[in-house]
């Protein structure tokens, strides 16, 4: 691959200039670093959360640099099936549990673990045909309440799942929380402290702690048997007043193009639908090629930072479906090929676009169009 800051040309590979680029080698990375966040004595085990196709980056792109993670953790069993078939042999952490009680003939592979959030799960896995055991992590609400089971049915829960692992219908039944506010420096001790009463005297591992959690709230795993990281994975902060680079982070995507065209526009003049950009004085306009149907989010405004051949400039106007308008004043001497960066290089974070956009950076490196090739670092782009 040629340096970001240059223009990229395969011919005969790429019909359109624009192309993501995923680094495997900054998840190797990334995942070093959560782990030296753990505590020293007693580590948990990670989990390294890969749902939604490893957040946009690929699975199979990733999963080598995550050979030191402890398991994987999907939404659901297809994904679980796809880490099987890409060669991961370690244990899987279904989020999704089970859909339906037909979820139950999917159960033909060991070493799954399945989140639990209502009681009908149980009663599925009751009369489960599959040969396989899988173990059990009952999910509480919490302080989120998006699933999960209540404080006064948990435990409830936790003797049926007992007496299921005791017939041997399933393996170690353990207890899962997530933390609604575990990007705040106060957003962990409450919730934490309340699911440790729910559990309290209760056998079984414990899993907490996404990104945001292992990162500022690293003494609540000291306590806990897995942790369970995602956007970190992918060098995108989890904090909207901390920067990825400041955590150590390398961004593991980032997205490339390139000036297509060249527009003099005079003053008063509008640039893009709706005239949503009145220029106030004689300006170059450059025109690069990627818009909404290649995930790059159509409501990030005017001043959305974007780079041009190195140089830090603004978004102007609407993003349409296929192109978008930049401001060249910062850079003059940028003419069409001059390359560009939309996030994570250059020194512009995904997190800071997808702040510019009222987002999150998930949003964006989840969203990215299928028909955008990607590259492979220190390989050319494939579809």
């Amino acid at each position: 691959m040629p340096p970001v800051n240059a223009p990229y040309r395969p011919e005969g590979l790429l019909a359109r200039p624009l192309y993501a680029r995923v680094d495997a080698g900054a998840v190797a990375h990334n995942l070093a670093r959560l782990r030296a966040a753990l505590p020293a004595a007693g580590a948990p085990r990670l989990w390294a959360t890969v749902k939604a196709d490893a957040y946009g980056h690929g699975l199979a792109r990733v999963l080598p640099a995550l050979r030191d993670a402890d398991g994987l953790a999907v939404l659901h069993l297809d994904e679980a099936r796809n880490c099987r078939r890409l060669g991961w042999r370690g244990p899987v952490l279904v989020y999704g549990g089970l859909y339906s009680q037909a979820d139950t003939l999917l159960l033909d592979t060991p070493g799954l673990h399945l989140v639990i959030t209502h009681a009908a799960q149980l009663q599925w896995l009751a009369q489960s045909p599959a040969a396989e055991r899988p173990a059990v992590w009952l999910r509480f609400a919490g302080d989120i309440h998006h699933t999960g089971f209540s404080a006064d049915d948990y435990r409830a829960a936790f003797e049926v799942a007992t007496d299921l692992a005791t017939r041997g219908v399933i393996g170690e039944v353990g207890h899962l929380n997530h933390y609604a506010r575990a990007d705040e420096a106060d957003g962990v001790a409450t919730a934490d402290a309340q699911f440790r009463e729910v559990i309290r005297g209760l056998p079984g591992p414990v899993s907490t702690s996404n990104s945001a959690a292992v990162l500022r709230h690293g003494v609540q795993a000291a306590a806990t048997q897995w942790v369970r990281p995602g956007l970190a994975l992918y060098g995108a902060s989890p904090f909207a007043d901390r920067a990825s680079s400041d955590l150590g982070l390398l961004p593991a995507m980032s997205l490339h193009s390139q000036v297509v065209g060249v527009q003099r526009v005079k003053a008063g003049a509008g640039v893009g639908y709706s005239g949503a950009f009145l220029a106030a004085e004689d300006m170059a306009v450059g025109i690069v090629t990627c818009g909404y149907a290649d995930g790059y989010p159509r409501h990030a405004p005017t001043g959305t930072p974007v780079v041009v051949a190195g140089t830090r400039t603004r978004l102007l106007g609407r993003v349409s479906m296929d192109m978008m308008a930049v401001d060249l004043g910062p850079v003059p001497q940028a003419a069409i090929g001059a390359p560009v960066t939309l996030w994570g290089a250059n020194g512009l974070s995904v997190e800071e676009v997808a702040s510019s956009a009222g987002t999150i950076a998930a949003q964006l490196l989840t969203g990215l169009s299928a028909r955008v090739p990607v590259a492979q670092a220190g390989a050319g782009p494939a579809r």
